[in-house]
């Protein structure tokens, strides 16, 4: 299945599960039905009717009775849907067609096309809608197809500006920018490339469109301005029931409530769609893994050495996270994930990209996204247990108990407000604390992370800091309200050697000033030779060997970890290619039954894809998923030429 084609089903599965949206999507589809089939459905002609039958009550024959000048109601409600559906959809057709080019090219050019293209919106949303349609309609003349192309013009000044937000955005993306290294013209950046990205938030705006369309359509027409004598039109029947009104109130109902319902249901399917297209979070939440429900402490299971700790901070027990994946069924990420993370240590996580390591650390915070489930027998914080957490009490945890240092800084602040800001709004939120006693706090958080002239620093940007210096406005964030674990997800990534060090001498330097344990992400081994007192190797969603580093570098039990360090470049003189693991970790879906390693292991035999490997204890406190674990001999860094594991004071 196609890329195009998974979304495409997951788009349809969280459809489904949506059911106010496909109720009112019902509405909207039986409008659309009457305004086809109204030919077939209506019972009269909706213009004709006899004088002597006016102002008749509901009956068999007429079943909502009839106008003064005897048309049938129903007939007349039928075809107005018809002109309300077709109004809404030229209005729209026309401001889609004028504003979405303009905005792709007032956003993507800047300059004076942006200044002059914003004036022109400006000046036109500066004139109330109405004021100026009825301005424009006088000059053109009275007619419903006029009319709305008035209203589509007043629209697409509306979609202009909301495209042109959206490309400002995405023109600064790397993928735009690889668009041009590669020498693609604007055109083809614009339509093939950024169009196709900034399309939900246009798909909504359209939608709620159609309903203001609606409602534009039958104003105009009450006015007199829109549908004329040959037209059957919501609007009309309401200026005709005015006239009325005396004679019989019940002529304004059946007008009013189709347009009430009508763009109700627009509105409705507007929002629905919205919530669709948007990355919701609020299944954030750590559920109870059903093979233990209920079991309580009978379901935790001592897990091996190595991976557990004499009275731990963090106890996490058969840790499980899976996403749907198309066609039905789910598939899981992250398999039966046990450890414990010790009060003032540093557990170091480990492995290639795809293994897991992220999405592990994120469901501990409540941050894996929806339709992601996350499920665990026990997760337990200092005691606390976190499995079955309401998401606002779990929202308390985060920032206040658990900290977390994203690898990107500067994509992870918001470029919209200063840095100060940012780390005060924690301290706000969980403390309590005055502006004047946030920033008090903030200056100490910023000197206590050596960032030069912090008072003066307070009212800077994110793009006024270096990367590193980002980084540790992050760290400075997430010990804000100094709590017991801090999650660092790859805190050196793309930060040069020197910087680096820094970083990581910092986060020693925390560890040693406050106590707090800190789970460190990382794809550097020497990173974590370096910092951490245990390490834990991931593959493919399962941990397959954890326990001290020391340990774990110089006599690895695992092959992958054998393959990891063998990989690691040493400060000898080498002959060759540096040594690596073949292959790449294989998609969730394609994990074999026994040992997910033995496609790439050169020490695999039949029995290693008999069935699910256990982690189990290993010599040194350690533990592994490896049946040939007592076999055999793998190499470490140890000895003579090695990596030497030189730990930072």
């Amino acid at each position: 299945m196609s890329a195009a084609e998974a979304s495409g089903a997951r788009f349809t599965a969280r459809l489904l599960r949506s059911k106010a949206t496909l109720l009112w999507a019902a509405v909207v589809g039986l409008v659309l039905f009457c305004a086809v089939l109204a030919p077939v459905i209506a019972p009269y002609d909706p213009l004709d009717g006899d004088v002597r039958e006016g102002l008749l009550g509901p009956s068999g024959d007429h079943w909502l009775g009839t106008d003064k000048l005897g048309r049938d109601v129903f007939s007349r409600i039928v075809y107005g849907a018809q002109v309300a559906l077709l109004s809404g959809a030229e209005a729209v057709g026309i401001a889609a067609a004028i504003g979405i080019p303009l905005g792709l090219l007032s956003g993507y050019a800047g300059g004076w096309t942006d200044r002059i293209l914003m004036r022109i919106v400006e000046g036109v949303m500066s004139v109330p809608f109405l004021v100026l349609a009825i301005a424009l309609i006088s000059v053109l003349g009275p007619g419903l197809w006029k009319s709305m192309a008035v209203v589509g013009v007043v629209f697409a000044m509306t979609l202009m500006r909301l495209t042109r937000g959206e490309t400002l955005a995405a023109r600064e993306e790397l993928y735009v920018d690889g668009a041009r290294v590669v020498g693609a013209g604007a055109p083809r950046i614009l339509f093939r490339h950024i169009l196709p990205n900034i399309t939900p938030p246009l798909i909504v705006q359209v939608t709620l469109m159609i309903a203001g369309a609606i409602i534009a359509e039958a104003t105009l027409s009450f006015l007199g301005l829109g549908a004329q004598a040959g037209h059957a039109s919501w609007g009309s029947m309401l200026a005709d029931a005015q006239e009325s009104i005396r004679q019989s109130f019940f002529l304004a109902l059946p007008p009013g409530i189709a347009i009430l319902v009508t763009v109700l249901a627009f509105n409705q399917v507007g929002d629905g769609v919205r919530d669709l297209f948007a990355r919701e979070a609020k299944a954030g939440t750590l559920g109870v893994n059903p093979v233990h429900r209920g079991k309580g402490a009978e379901a935790e299971a001592d897990p091996p050495a190595g991976t557990a700790v004499p009275d731990p901070l963090l106890s996490v027990r058969d840790l499980t996270v899976s996403f749907p994946q198309p066609g039905g069924g789910r598939v899981t990420v992250v398999q039966g994930v046990s450890l414990d993370v010790g009060k003032g240590e540093i557990l170091g996580l480990v492995g290639e990209s795809g293994s897991g390591k992220s999405v592990t650390a994120m469901s501990l915070l409540g941050l894996v996204p929806d339709p992601g489930r996350v499920a665990a027998s026990t997760v337990r914080l200092d005691g606390r247990e976190l499995t079955g957490l309401p998401f606002d009490e779990l929202r308390k945890v985060r920032g206040r108990e658990l900290g977390v240092v994203f690898q990107e800084p500067i994509a992870s602040l918001n470029p919209a407000y200063t840095v100060g800001d940012q780390v005060a709004e924690v301290l706000r939120e969980h403390d309590g604390l005055s502006r004047a006693q946030a920033r008090e706090r903030v200056v100490e958080l910023f000197e206590q992370v050596h960032i030069p002239n912090p008072a003066d620093r307070l009212g800077d940007y994110p793009h006024q800091f270096s990367g590193g210096m980002a980084q540790r406005v992050m760290i400075a964030m997430a010990l804000a309200c100094r709590p017991r674990l801090l999650v660092a997800d790859e805190p050196t990534t793309a930060l040069d050697v020197t910087v680096q060090g820094q970083v990581l001498d910092l986060l020693l330097e925390l560890r040693e000033q406050t106590g707090m344990s800190i789970l460190l992400i990382t794809h550097d081994l020497g990173v974590v030779a370096d910092v951490a007192d245990r390490v834990a190797v991931m593959y493919a969603g399962q941990l397959v060997e954890c326990g001290p580093t020391e340990e774990v570098f110089r006599k690895p039990s695992h092959p992958y970890t054998e393959g990891l360090l063998t990989s690691l470049p040493r400060n000898v003189r080498r002959t060759g290619r540096l040594p690596s693991i073949p292959g790449v970790v294989p998609a969730p879906d394609a994990w074999p039954e026994g040992c997910h390693f033995a496609d790439r292991c050169p020490h695999a035999r039949p029995r290693c894809s008999g069935g699910p490997i256990e982690l189990a204890a290993a010599p040194g406190g350690r533990a592994t998923r490896c049946v040939r674990a007592e076999e055999l001999t793998l190499t470490g860094v140890g000895g003579t030429g090695a990596v030497q594991i030189a730990k930072k004071p």
